[in-house]
């Protein structure tokens, strides 16, 4: 007990005065205990040498916490000098961010277990505020009356701010997307249960909004990932803009976004905001020298009315989503129970679709294409139909875009292709007329590596020429991934097929791959055709696509022809082919059969 003896004979007002003395010093003309000899001396020089070189921060101070002696590492750490804190007490660097509660709770245990360890915020000298383990233990003094009362406390602490920015850091990266800084899903249904409690609390409520950006691959895939990830941070800030400070803005990946928007009195506060979130992305945006027109597609879920709980909630705005999707994007829809049957029935779709084709549930139809100018029938577009035995008749609007979202459409695909093939031997074998089939090639079909080489594969197998397959594709099946398209139409006309861009009006519309890909006819979409003689902008579209066409040395095709004014408006400027219920609508096999042999 002799170092801490020592100092307490000399009180640290004096101690302190005038010039600062080293602790060993002090120390070594200590003689207030009885019975110092060399060896107790040695040992508080030791003491003391360990004291001025440990490399962290020590402080002693009395009974009364007025500081008695510090060392170097102190000094290094906090910025005060010495004798600008000896004789003072240590609340001179309090941060104050803790309350009088947190030092209450020290001082119990020091008292209760003579020691005290935590973190806690200090002041340096300069101003700044820096975190801090500190250990304080408790020294009694021993050699007076045997009492055990405080004589010391001895304080030492390292700054812990790399420490803290790691974790920091660590928190950041578990609870937020690095991409945009965002919180991410874990934060999200945190901030969300804590809304719902408050809403519930309060009597208000408060909406959850799916959102997501319409057709971003084709961003990514055209531009790049670089591109794509710069986008996403844009779209990031805009949403951040158009809510309170009160909200949350979340991204769960991709290109999927969450807004809960807080005390709300109605649902037409949601509206509001969606409103306002529709209009920031109705301006334009600049990625990476290219100009770009984002729209979004959002779904809207209402506390307490559309669910109780997070999860519900989640499901529900992400059911709705898929809803403005499915009404042309660019919109927002309410939950409503009925999307629930929807998804419902979706679900089962797709899960039977994994199994209609080993069950040969699917049928080909073929509907007629006719010529304009000769008036005979030069072809069919064969049309795949669903027949279920405990559904019946499936319409393709229903079933295909689930295959194409679950991949099923790749071996569906081939099957057609099979099948067609089959069938063109078939009449060709009966004698009768093999017209050109055209086929329809779905976006994710298309972009297979191995696409060419299957339809070969095919066609020596059947041993039908690929000049009587005529293939189908959308425009945003070209846009989606251009290089590769390009590749893949060029090694199919080397095999002998045409090719046809199917909707066209419906999509991109560039000039520029019309120039890029070796095109065969261009398709007008039934859309533009049904009002032609009623809606001006549809007439306008239809001429100019037959001027366009012939200008460029293509072929046009009008589909969904019902009636003889329609079709004597096309003949009229010049239309080349045909097809509509005017002349027949889509037929089984055997009927299509019939049809081939009295054309003969």
């Amino acid at each position: 007990m002799g170092i801490f003896k020592g100092l307490q004979e000399q009180p640290a007002w004096k101690w302190g005065s005038d010039r600062p003395r080293p602790l060993v010093e002090a120390l070594s003309t200590c003689a207030s205990c009885d019975g110092v000899d060399r060896h107790s001396l040695r040992c508080t020089r030791l003491f003391a040498t360990v004291f001025e070189s440990n490399p962290a921060a020590i402080m002693i101070t009395d009974r009364h916490n007025v500081i008695l002696a510090v060392n170097p590492a102190f000094t290094r750490l906090t910025g005060y000098e010495v004798d600008e804190v000896l004789g003072k007490t240590p609340s001179m660097m309090k941060s104050g961010r803790h309350d009088a509660a947190f030092y209450q709770a020290m001082w119990e245990a020091l008292r209760d277990n003579g020691e005290w360890s935590g973190e806690v915020w200090d002041r340096r000298k300069d101003g700044s505020l820096y975190p801090k383990w500190l250990h304080i233990s408790v020294v009694h003094d021993m050699c007076r009356d045997g009492r055990g009362e405080p004589a010391f406390y001895v304080a030492s602490f390292t700054d812990i701010s790399e420490r803290k920015e790691a974790e920091e850091r660590i928190r950041l990266l578990a609870y937020h997307d690095v991409l945009t800084g965002l919180p991410n899903r874990l934060l999200l249904l945190d901030r969300l249960e804590h809304a719902m409690a408050n809403a519930q609390r309060g009597h208000h409520h408060l909406a959850v909004m799916f959102i997501d950006l319409d057709r971003f691959k084709n961003v990514n895939d055209s531009l790049g990932h670089a591109a794509g990830d710069e986008l996403l941070r844009e779209v990031a800030g805009r949403l951040r803009a158009c809510v309170r400070d009160v909200d949350t803005v979340a991204r769960l990946g991709g290109d999927e976004f969450v807004v809960v928007l807080e005390n709300l009195e109605t649902e037409v506060d949601a509206v509001s905001v969606a409103n306002k979130i529709q209009l920031a992305f109705g301006r334009s945006i600049g990625v990476h020298g290219q100009t770009l027109h984002v729209s979004t597609s959002i779904g809207i879920a209402l506390y307490p009315e559309d669910g109780q709980d997070a999860a519900t909630l989640m499901r529900n705005a992400d059911t709705a989503m898929y809803q403005a999707k499915a009404a042309g994007c660019n919109n927002y829809q309410f939950f409503a129970p009925f999307m629930n049957e929807q998804a419902r029935e979706k679900l089962d779709l797709e899960n039977t679709l994994q199994d209609a084709l080993a069950r040969e549930e699917f049928q080909l139809y073929y509907q007629p294409i006719y010529d304009l100018n000769g008036g005979g029938m030069v072809g069919a577009e064969a049309l795949i139909r669903w027949e279920s035995p405990e559904r019946g008749l499936i319409s393709p609007d229903r079933f295909i875009p689930i295959a194409e979202e679950t991949g099923v459409i790749v071996p569906i695909g081939d099957w057609v292709l099979r099948q067609a093939c089959r069938d063109l031997k078939s009449w060709r074998q009966g004698a009768l007329t093999t017209p050109r089939v055209s086929l329809n090639i779905s976006p994710r079909q298309f972009r297979q590596p191995s696409l060419v080489s299957r339809i070969r594969a095919t066609l020596e197998a059947t041993g039908v020429g690929a000049e009587q397959i005529e293939l189908e594709l959308t425009e945003s099946a070209l846009m989606e991934q251009p290089d590769l398209a390009a590749r893949q139409l060029n090694e199919l006309k080397a095999l002998g097929m045409s090719i046809v861009i199917d909707d066209f009006g419906t999509g991109y519309s560039s000039l520029a791959y019309l120039k890029r890909f070796p095109i065969d006819k261009l398709k007008i979409d039934r859309s533009f055709v049904r009002d032609l003689l009623s809606d001006k902008s549809d007439r306008e579209i239809t001429l100019a696509v037959i001027a366009l066409s012939h200008n460029l040395g293509l072929r046009v095709v009008a589909e969904g022809v019902e009636n003889q004014q329609q079709l004597d408006f096309l003949h009229r400027h010049r239309c080349d082919f045909v097809q509509g219920y005017h002349f027949s609508r889509p037929l089984r096999r055997e009927a299509f059969m019939e049809l081939l042999a009295g054309a003969g």
